[in-house]
C-alpha cells in the first residue's frame, strides 16, 4: 500500500511555509525588514528557537538576508531576473524601449482583464486608493511622487490579477524602469498636458476595473500604453533633432 504514517510538522516548518507564502504572494516585498525576533515570535505564536531555525532555513535558500546590526530582510530576489550584461544591453538600444512597452501592453492588458474578473472588493479598493494618491500628487509641481505612484498603480492591478508568476516578473520589470534602464520616467511627467492625459488614462483604467468590465479594463490599459509609446517616440525624435541642431549651431559659431 502507498500510505505512510503522517508525521507532525515542526513549528519551524510552519513558520517557513507562512513566510514563503507571504513572499510568493508579494505581500512581503524585496528589501522589506521583518519585525524584531521577539515581536515576530509573538505574532507567529512560536518560540524564538523555532523562529531562528525557520529564519536560518530561509536564509540558506536565499529568501531572507541579514544585515549586521539592522535585522532580517526579504532578499532582493528580483535582482537575478536579468543579468547585468543584458540590463546594459537594454539600456543602450532604443528598440528595447519599444519592445518593453509592447510587452507591458500585452501583460498588463491581460492582468487588468483578470483583475476585473478575479479581484476581491479589497483588491479594487487598493487600486482606487493608489489612484486617489496620484490625484493628490498631481497638483504638486515636482512630478516625482506622481511618477512613483504611477508604478504603484500598475503593480496594484497586477497584484489584483492573482497570478504570482506574473506579479514577480512584472515587479522585476518595474524595478528596471525605476532605475531608468528603459527610459527616464520623469520625462513623461514634465509637461502639464501630458501629466493630465496620463491621469485621465489611469482614471479610465480604474473606472473599468471598479465596474468589473474585463474588456474595457484591457482596452483602457492598451490605450494608455499606446499613448506612452507615442509620447516616447516623439521625445526620442525631438532629442535627435536637438542634437543635430546643436551640431549646426556649433559649426556656425566655429565658422566665425
Amino acid at each position: 500500500m502507498p500510505f505512510q504514517k503522517v508525521q507532525p510538522e515542526k513549528l519551524s516548518q510552519s513558520v517557513v511555509r507562512q513566510i514563503e507564502q507571504l513572499i510568493l504572494r508579494g505581500i512581503l516585498r524585496p528589501g522589506e525588514r521583518l519585525p524584531s525576533e521577539r515581536e515576530l515570535a509573538e505574532k507567529l505564536g512560536v518560540s524564538r528557537p523555532s523562529l531562528r531555525e525557520a529564519v536560518a532555513d530561509l536564509q540558506s535558500r536565499g529568501l531572507l538576508s541579514s544585515r549586521a546590526g539592522a535585522g532580517i530582510y526579504v532578499a532582493d530576489v528580483l535582482g537575478s531576473a536579468f543579468s547585468d550584461a543584458l540590463v546594459k544591453l537594454f539600456a543602450s538600444h532604443d528598440e528595447a524601449v519599444f519592445d518593453y512597452i509592447s510587452f507591458r501592453r500585452d501583460m498588463e492588458g491581460l492582468a487588468a482583464e483578470r483583475a476585473a474578473r478575479l479581484a476581491s472588493d479589497t483588491d479594487l479598493k487598493v487600486v482606487a486608493t493608489v489612484l486617489e494618491k496620484m490625484e493628490a500628487a498631481h497638483v504638486k509641481r515636482n512630478p516625482a511622487d506622481e511618477a512613483r505612484l504611477d508604478a504603484e498603480f500598475h503593480l496594484a492591478i497586477i497584484e489584483a490579477s492573482h497570478n504570482v508568476v506574473m506579479l514577480h516578473m512584472m515587479r522585476s520589470m518595474y524595478q528596471l524602469l525605476r532605475e531608468g534602464v528603459f527610459y527616464n520616467r520623469q520625462v513623461m511627467f514634465k509637461q502639464r498636458t501630458t501629466r493630465q492625459s496620463l491621469l485621465d488614462q489611469h482614471r479610465a483604467i480604474n473606472d473599468a476595473l471598479q465596474a468589473r468590465d474585463p474588456k474595457a479594463a484591457r482596452a483602457a490599459v492598451e490605450a494608455h500604453l499606446d499613448y506612452v509609446e507615442n509620447a516616447l517616440s516623439d521625445q526620442l525624435l525631438a532629442d535627435r533633432h536637438e542634437a543635430i541642431a546643436r551640431q549646426r549651431l556649433d559649426h556656425e559659431k566655429a565658422r566665425g
